[in-house]
């Protein structure tokens, strides 16, 4: 089995949901008592929203780009960034390492290609939502990508950080998120990703009809089927 690097924290309550869901597919693919090789370094997530909300992306691919050095030193066989918004400087981290980063954008884009989506919504920090780096992963594969509108960009990204990364979920936020979930739907949207890693803590399937794609659930699974592969 190859090991996982995970660079978590980013925040810690999505980076436990990794930590859950890899070791749940393993146990299931595997049996018995299998789990998973993880080497997990959690950084302080303050200190990365600081770089972000003052556009200071290269100090935070400096600290990340170490993290995941320091993670290759010590034996992971490959990356896993364990949120959509630091995928901004995968690029970046990428060039410190001999061993590749398992893209969350990238990861997304297969599984919705495999179920005949072509137009979807998406949903994440207002630097996901209206940047290229994310998207472009996205448009590559040949998906058109829908986003909110300016107030529906707000209302997300402001959820996102000064509720669900808190650890604070609400009913009124989850219906505000259902609400833009619908505009999408009538604006064409096939399905919604849920380019956030915290999001799949507030809005499951169960809330509605339109299919949902949890990154977080997506790329988490294709860590294990990746360190389960020979």
């Amino acid at each position: 089995m190859k090991t996982i690097g995970l660079i978590g924290g980013m925040s810690w309550e999505s980076t436990a949901s990794y930590y859950q869901i890899i070791n749940e597919v393993i146990k299931k693919e595997l049996g018995g008592l299998h789990s998973a090789k993880i080497l997990l370094y959690s950084v302080d997530f303050a200190e990365i929203e600081h770089y972000q909300a003052t556009g200071e992306w290269e100090k935070s691919a400096q600290v990340l780009g170490e993290v995941a050095a320091n993670l290759e030193k010590a034996g992971a066989d490959f990356i896993v960034i364990c949120t959509n918004t630091m995928h901004k400087v995968a690029p970046q981290i990428q060039e410190r390492l001999s061993i590749p980063i398992l893209h969350i954008a990238q990861a997304t884009a297969d599984v919705l290609l495999e179920q005949g989506i072509r137009k979807v919504g998406l949903l994440g920090t207002k630097y996901t939502m209206t940047q290229d780096f994310y998207k472009e992963k996205l448009l590559e594969s040949g998906l058109e990508v829908l986003i909110p509108d300016d107030s529906g960009i707000e209302t997300v990204n402001h959820i996102i950080y000064d509720e669900l990364c808190l650890g604070t979920i609400r009913e009124e936020s989850k219906q505000a998120y259902l609400n833009i979930i619908e505009q999408l739907r009538s604006a064409g949207a096939q399905a919604v990703i849920l380019g956030c890693t915290e999001i799949g803590l507030l809005v499951k399937q169960t809330d509605t009809d339109i299919p949902l794609f949890d990154t977080t659930l997506i790329h988490a699974e294709k860590a294990a089927e990746l360190a389960m592969d020979e």
